[in-house]
């Protein structure tokens, strides 16, 4: 999943950003809201984590004027104004949860699952795909009741075809849920990423569609 990261704070920043890395994520890291324009622009996020208080202007006003213009991607205030009125005020704007600073780094990645699987149409975490169970709130699964260990990445990139089973997915749009703006991609990585799902999950359990992309197959 790729995420836009609107913050100024460098500590929570960084540790933010570190967290949503070791969940398998991609994060573009901006502390000023012209910045995060530039890069909604520029490209497709899965979430924003928003700051109320930027050093050009106030997160809200922003998730207005996103919610004004369309933009549908899912957000989650990130702010240290703990009054009822400030969630309010927050959800009403459009926002899809609140976390009140200092939080938890676990808890916040337990949110942006939750706030995913709500836009994927499928708040139940529980997944059955033939022999695989998946488990998309405690990240794991089993295989024919055996256990399977996936990577950071490969758990990230098959989320993707689990929450959306009919959508066909292009190898651009892949590396978009993987890589940030300054990673350095390899040519193959998509394809080496879903050859490793396949001999851990079966093969048939990702289709190519050639010339296209992938699908989520049969198990």
């Amino acid at each position: 999943m790729r995420v836009l990261l609107i913050e100024d704070d460098l500590v929570l920043g960084t540790a933010t950003r570190d967290q949503m890395a070791d969940d398998g994520h991609s994060v573009d890291w901006v502390n000023r809201l012209d910045h995060a324009d530039d890069a909604l622009a520029a490209a497709d996020f899965d979430l924003i984590l928003l700051d109320l208080m930027l050093p050009d202007g106030l997160g809200i006003s922003f998730l207005r004027m996103l919610r004004g213009r369309g933009e549908e991607t899912p957000v989650i205030i990130l702010t240290a104004l703990d009054q009822v009125s400030d969630r309010i005020a927050g959800l009403n704007a459009g926002a899809d949860d609140y976390l009140v600073k200092p939080f938890d780094l676990a808890e916040l990645s337990a949110r942006i699952g939750s706030v995913v699987r709500r836009y994927a149409g499928n708040p139940n975490p529980i997944v059955t795909l033939g022999p695989l169970q998946i488990d998309l709130a405690a990240r794991n699964m089993t295989l024919g009741g055996k256990p399977v260990t996936l990577t950071a990445r490969e758990w990230v990139l098959f989320e993707a075809f689990v929450q959306r089973p009919g959508q066909l997915f292009s190898k651009a749009r892949l590396e978009e849920r993987l890589y940030s703006f300054d990673s350095d991609i390899e040519s193959n990585a998509i394809e080496v990423h879903i050859s490793r799902l396949r001999k851990k999950l079966g093969a048939h359990v990702i289709q190519t569609e050639r010339g296209l992309g992938y699908r989520l197959g049969r198990p």
